[in-house]
Parts: C-alpha cells; sequence; structure tokens
C-alpha cells in the first residue's frame, strides 16, 4: 500500500489511515484501488474484530482528486464508466466490511470524503470537522455516494445538501445524523465506542449489519428477520452469550 498506513492491535484493531495529507488525502484511481483491496482483504481476517478509517494531517479526506476527475471527464466513454464503477465497488466493499467500521473524521470531509462518512458504520468528529456534498460545484453529481448518503440522511435531506453543495459545520452534521458522535476529544470517543464494540460478539456483529440493510430495504423482512435470528441462537456465540449472561460471567466469544 502506498497511500494507506495499516496496523492491527493486539485487541484485532485495525486502523486504516489515508496517507496523502498533501492533498488533504484526496483519492485518485490508486487510492480507490487501494481502499478496495483493504477492505476486501480485513474483511476476510477474521482476527480483525474492528475496522477505524482515519486521514493524515489536517484533513479526514477531501474526495476525489480533482485532477483525476477531469482526467476521467476526457476519457473515452469505457474507461470514464471503468473509473465510475472502480470508485463504486470501493464504497461498497466499505459498507460490506465483515467487521464494525469507525471513521474518524477531522477537518475536512468533502465530497467523497463525506460519502465514505456514510458508508462507515460509525462517524466519530471533532468540532472542527466540516462536510458537503461539492459535486455540483463541480458540475457533477453525488452520483457512487448517494445510496449512503441517501440511507444515513433521508430523501428529502439528502437532496437539499446534494443540490446546494453546501458546507455542513460538525455540528449541523451532527444534528441531522450525518456523524453520529461530536466530540472535543475524539480520540477519547473513539476509545469509548471502541470499548462498546469490542465487549460485542463478533458474529453477532457480522449479522447485524445486513440485518439493519434488508429490515430497512426489503418490502417485508419478516422471513429473513425469522432465519437471522433462529441462526444466531443456534451459532456457538449465541449460546454462550445467553450462558454467560445466566451465569454472571464475561462470555468467551468464537472468532472465526
Amino acid at each position: 500500500m502506498q497511500n494507506i498506513l495499516i496496523d492491527i492491535d493486539a485487541r484485532g484493531v485495525a486502523t486504516l489511515t489515508l496517507n496523502r495529507p498533501e492533498v488533504h488525502n484526496a483519492f485518485n484511481l490508486q487510492v480507490v484501488e487501494e481502499l478496495h483491496q483493504v477492505f476486501t482483504g480485513l474483511g476476510q481476517n477474521a482476527q480483525v474484530k474492528v475496522v477505524v478509517l482515519r486521514g493524515q494531517g489536517k484533513s479526514f479526506s477531501a474526495g476525489a482528486d480533482v485532477e483525476w476527475m477531469r482526467g476521467q471527464a476526457v476519457a473515452g466513454e469505457a474507461e470514464n464508466r471503468q473509473g465510475a464503477r472502480q470508485m463504486a465497488d470501493m464504497f461498497l466493499a466499505v459498507d460490506n466490511c465483515r467487521c464494525p467500521v469507525v471513521a474518524l473524521i477531522q477537518g475536512a470531509a468533502l465530497g467523497g470524503g463525506t460519502g465514505l462518512t456514510c458508508a462507515v458504520d460509525i462517524a466519530i468528529a471533532g468540532p472542527k470537522a466540516f462536510f458537503g456534498f461539492t459535486e455540483v460545484r463541480l458540475g457533477i453529481v453525488p452520483a457512487v455516494i448517494s445510496p449512503y448518503a441517501i440511507r444515513r440522511l433521508g430523501y428529502s435531506r439528502a437532496k437539499v445538501h446534494f443540490l446546494l453543495g453546501d458546507r455542513i459545520d460538525a455540528a449541523t452534521a451532527y444534528r441531522i445524523g450525518l456523524i453520529h458522535y461530536l466530540s472535543d476529544d475524539p480520540e477519547a470517543q473513539l476509545e469509548e465506542v471502541l470499548g462498546h464494540l469490542l465487549a460485542g460478539s463478533p458474529s453477532a456483529q457480522t449479522r447485524i449489519k445486513p440485518l439493519v440493510r434488508n429490515s430497512y430495504e426489503l418490502a417485508d423482512p419478516t422471513d429473513f428477520t425469522v432465519e437471522q435470528i433462529t441462526a444466531a441462537r443456534a451459532h456457538p456465540d449465541g449460546r454462550e452469550g445467553l450462558s454467560a449472561f445466566l451465569e454472571k460471567r464475561p462470555p468467551q466469544w468464537v472468532f472465526e
């Protein structure tokens, strides 16, 4: 990896740091490919329990590199479409990651940076962070990030900010649900969140992510939810968690 720093600690927390501070961690095709590769790989690593995504330097991510986007605009249709597909696949890999993904956001998180904020499971920001779907100001649209933004903000709120392309300060981002935690000490808030996540069953957390998605998107999620609770109760973690609660002892989760 040339643009992402990776560290996995003894707890099973994998920290991914976007490492292009000189361009506010804007992503080009290489960064897109690296993010896709690392999120796909971490999803297959059973020892990783939580992923933390952050940016090196002053900003989380200023979104797609404008020079790269300009190059895509003048490329042939096939190359243009392929670049868009690769970016869409990257966001999908973040969303589909087996374990919880937490973003720690400082400074700018604009365009695709706001998209990453919406694609992760939990977003934590400091008071100086700011966001915005700024694509409209460049004559383009927040296309591949729109599913995640609409799920996070809702139909009407997302449409308003897509159209305005306005800057959203941290307090407003917290009020409208774009971020989940706003803290004067984001690092301490991250550790608190990690403590909660690491106390939970990894197998249950893996089930929860598609459970929420399908319960939200399916016209009738009843059969799906029945199958999910049936499988969870029969899983070793389900049996262990219930037994540990009744026996008043810490559970010993299975990592698989």
